[in-house]
């Protein structure tokens, strides 16, 4: 399905015509709705046992979406007395029947993935196309996101705002700005080594702009960083060659599932207080986490 077709699937989903009906949205006759999702969200600032509650809810799910936040995060699994940690990938891969899903508002760390992904097969979890996807509009983090993190966690003087220099505010910033962006879907168009090497360029005089002394307590280069336009592109075209099995336009998936009434379940990450909009500003995540946001950045179904 194209792009285009996908965004007037959504339109048509958010303004129905009078006679639309849909089988995934139906009240019962004691008055209450049977709706097509299910979200577990953290009411604190994380920690809160949302992957044992997620684990136990897969088993009456047939679809389980990640739809914010990076690889700072995650879950921890407990199955026949092993530890799985989960910080990507959705907690009902454990689920044979189930099919996870890495929807449009995560940043995607293509080597974190991979870690993770082969991590976990190494403990004989069954991991391919047909239990996990990954959507082509998550945004990628790249280098220059993680050394943007370092920055902007120290210059500013004052309290640090906790970040895990993951990279994973920087490339929400990216996201925002559009000019400076990747998408997981743009990993395969054929003009990725002039697009890395056009933003390498403007982030290279950024940094020297910004670097006026060597600053050994970042353990950054100072004046002299050079990120290697040349380097990242082949090192983010071969992750393309590893991660193309996995990418699909949930957006579409996801509509289709829901007319098909089947049961989706949407995996938060961390807690509503880290909200970025409704937190404790500014010692929060980058995206949205609370109930009242997600479903600006779920997957346009809801």
């Amino acid at each position: 399905m194209k792009a285009s077709e996908s965004a007037t699937r959504v339109a048509s989903r958010r303004f129905p015509s009078p006679e639309w009906e849909s089988s995934s949205y139906s009240v019962t006759d004691k008055g209450t709705a049977n709706v097509p999702g299910t979200s577990v969200i953290g009411l604190q600032w994380g920690d809160e046992a949302k992957g044992k509650i997620v684990d136990l809810l897969t088993e009456r799910s047939e679809i389980v979406v990640r739809y914010q936040g990076g690889a700072n995060a995650g879950h921890t699994v407990v199955a026949n007395g092993e530890r799985f940690k989960l910080s990507l990938i959705p907690s009902g891969i454990f689920r044979p029947s189930v099919q996870c899903v890495i929807a449009g508002g995560v940043v995607l760390n293509p080597p974190a993935f991979l870690e993770e992904t082969q991590r976990l097969i190494g403990q004989g979890v069954e991991i391919s196309r047909e239990n996990l996807m990954i959507s082509d509009r998550a945004h990628v983090i790249f280098p220059w996101h993680g050394v943007e993190d370092r920055v902007y966690n120290n210059i500013t003087g004052g309290e640090a705002i906790g970040t895990t220099m993951r990279g994973i505010g920087p490339c929400y910033q990216d996201k925002v700005g559009r000019s400076l962006a990747i998408r997981f879907g743009d990993l395969f168009r054929s003009d990725l080594e002039d697009r890395v090497n056009t933003i390498v360029g403007v982030k290279n005089r950024f940094f020297r702009g910004l670097f006026k002394e060597v600053d050994t307590s970042l353990g950054l280069p100072g004046w002299d960083v050079d990120l290697d336009g040349g380097k990242i592109y082949k090192e983010y075209a071969a992750y393309a060659k590893q991660l193309e099995p996995f990418r699909a336009d949930t957006t579409a998936y996801l509509l289709d599932a829901v007319d098909a009434g089947k049961s989706v379940l949407f995996e938060g990450a961390q807690g509503s207080l880290l909200d970025v909009d409704h937190g404790t500003f500014p010692f929060v995540t980058s995206s949205n986490r609370s109930a009242a946001s997600s479903s600006t950045t779920r997957s346009s179904i809801l």
